[in-house]
């Protein structure tokens, strides 16, 4: 058998899918290297941050941490493997990476823990601190963070990928997959930042606009899995004869890959809608506290100038 044709012909002998087989270790350098180095440098920045005696709340540690796991899972598994030559298995490590593991990362709040880290250049130098902050405040970063362009890329990385040739071109190569793989994650991360609102962006809408963002993407998702669901014919190059030794049906699996895209859709909106809920909750204590302290400052001046203004009545009634 000629494997050097076919990038992926080591996968032409997998056994029929299980999960347990599907969560056995199998190396993707690129990712590997990419999970540790994520894990690396966030502890590093927590822990200069420490010995300066800032803190770091555990829960973004966690959330960063699960979210850099979430990508390990679907990359450095035979998840991975299986995604391949199985529609379904891929539309699982799709979802994963673009609409959980971003959710995650987000919440770990990445960018500000960055700026905080890095220490501030001298007077007129430029180090990495302003690098980003000009990035940040760059109108690059303000075209592909607006909701003009986030909404429907998230949108075309679905139809404008998996509906053209370019699917199959991408799958022809490792370099092509894992470009396909960084660019789920990148438009996950691009689309849900301002709508998570945790790090500092070039956009900071409110909580019913941010609703609304992540609510213009879902219907459009939901609807591809229903276009693959009913398909009549397999749709994709790709898994169009699956290696016999899975013991799958084409048809069934690609049906299997709709069901997974639609249910997808559903659970980065629960889980976001959570986080706005809670950020909301504790955005709104701290204002009523800002409001009962600046009462409390200005209620004795009130009741200060109320007693002049009797005073001053008591005065000239005699």
């Amino acid at each position: 058998m000629d494997h050097s044709g076919h990038g992926m012909g080591m996968n032409m002998d997998l056994p029929p899918f299980t999960l347990g087989r599907g969560l056995e270790w199998s190396m993707d350098p690129f990712f590997l290297i990419g999970c540790l180095a994520g894990l690396g440098l966030y502890g590093w920045a927590v822990l200069r941050l420490r010995r300066r005696g800032d803190s770091w709340p555990v829960s973004r540690m966690v959330f960063w941490t699960l979210g850099v796991l979430s990508i390990a899972l679907v990359m450095c598994t035979k998840l991975n493997d299986y995604g391949m030559v199985m529609f379904s298995v891929h539309m699982v490590q799709h979802m994963v990476i673009s609409m959980l593991s971003p959710i995650l990362l987000l919440l770990g709040a990445p960018v500000t823990l960055t700026l905080r880290a890095l220490p501030v250049a001298g007077r007129g130098r430029k180090g990495p601190r302003e690098l980003l902050l000009a990035l940040l405040h760059s109108r690059y970063l303000k075209v592909i963070t607006h909701p003009a362009f986030t909404i429907p890329m998230f949108i075309a990385s679905l139809y404008a990928l998996y509906f053209t040739p370019l699917f199959d071109f991408l799958m022809g190569s490792k370099t092509g997959h894992i470009a396909m793989m960084v660019h789920f994650l990148a438009v996950g991360l691009i689309f849900f930042w301002p709508i998570m609102g945790v790090d500092p962006g070039p956009h900071r809408p409110g909580y019913i606009m941010r609703m609304l963002e992540l609510f213009a993407g879902m219907p459009f998702h939901a609807f591809f899995g229903i276009a693959l669901m009913m398909a009549t014919q397999p749709m994709i190059g790709t898994y169009k004869n699956p290696p016999s030794s899975l013991g799958i049906d084409a048809l069934a699996d690609q049906e299997a890959a709709g069901g997974i895209a639609w249910a997808f859709s559903e659970i980065p909106s629960v889980v976001v809608l959570i986080a706005l809920v809670f950020q909301w909750y504790a955005t709104e204590k701290r204002e009523a506290k800002r409001q009962d302290r600046a009462a409390d400052r200005d209620g004795d001046k009130e009741l200060a100038a109320y007693n002049a203004y009797l005073a001053s009545l008591n005065a000239r009634g005699q």
